[in-house]
């Protein structure tokens, strides 16, 4: 017997039909791509691990300028690093949202503006032949004008020179805070110096055109982008300030972490 076509039953099993095709063609490819998309997450973080670091090379691949990187967990709280977890699995953006191993922060102490601070991360670490450090690369972030920067600073084997720094995740405004991202602003960081002569945090990124160029300290903030570096220099001082990582770079210098 020949189908009505025209038929409201017809329609809707037509439809219906065409929907649930398509879903199971929607689910079958994420799945499918889940691992795809999980080994791209995973080398896009690499990147910019080494790009902070000054590693990234032309005509090697990620992987292989990553195999020169020590990956370690560390307790900030201690500042020590730590075997709590396993490295291998760990997901250190994962722990920021778990109050389990996050530490809330006061007024005075937060500003980063992130709230609750983890009590543990991985930090990576490139050694030299003899088994001391060439350079440290610590995870960072902090709140801007309207999104938390996550990124990365790394320092030389000194522990206090800055190697580089790099930002891997915003969305701060383009042409203006998103200018973060600029090589030639981010050009300034590598050489600048974390502590002064007296042992105090000096580092500063100053208001846009107000930075000394012969400061051994100051990084010269983003014209037009008041509020993203006012965050960008909360976020690296409470980083490399006591909440942060402090105590472990001077377990580190001392030879005690």
């Amino acid at each position: 017997m020949a189908k009505n076509k025209d038929s409201i039953l017809y329609v809707f099993t037509v439809a219906f039909s065409v929907c649930l095709v398509c879903a199971v063609a929607v689910a079958s490819a994420a799945v499918g791509l889940r691992s795809l998309q999980e080994r791209n997450k995973e080398l896009d973080l690499k990147s910019n691990i080494l790009a902070a670091a000054g590693l990234l090379q032309e005509g090697v691949s990620v992987e292989e300028a990553f195999s020169q990187i020590e990956t370690r967990l560390v307790n900030i709280d201690t500042g020590k690093f730590s075997d709590e977890f396993d490295v291998d699995t760990f997901d250190p953006v994962a722990a920021v949202r778990d109050p389990a191993i996050t530490t809330a922060l006061s007024k005075e102490e937060d500003i980063a503006a992130i709230k609750r601070r983890e009590n543990y991360t991985e930090v990576y670490l490139v050694l030299n032949s003899e088994g001391g450090i060439e350079t440290l690369i610590l995870p960072i972030r902090g709140y801007g004008l309207w999104s938390t920067l996550w990124g990365f600073i790394a320092l030389e084997s000194d522990l206090n020179t800055v190697a580089g720094l790099g930002f891997y995740s915003h969305t701060e405004t383009p042409g203006l805070g998103g200018e973060v991202d600029n090589p030639a602003w981010k050009a300034q960081w590598p050489g600048k110096e974390i502590l002064n002569e007296s042992g105090e945090l000096a580092i500063e990124v100053t208001k846009g055109g107000n930075a000394d160029p012969n400061s051994s300290y100051q990084v010269d903030g983003l014209s037009g982008a008041t509020l993203t570096t006012k965050g960008v220099n909360n976020l690296v001082r409470f980083w490399l300030g006591e909440d942060g990582f402090q105590p472990f770079i001077n377990n580190l210098k001392a030879g005690g972490a």
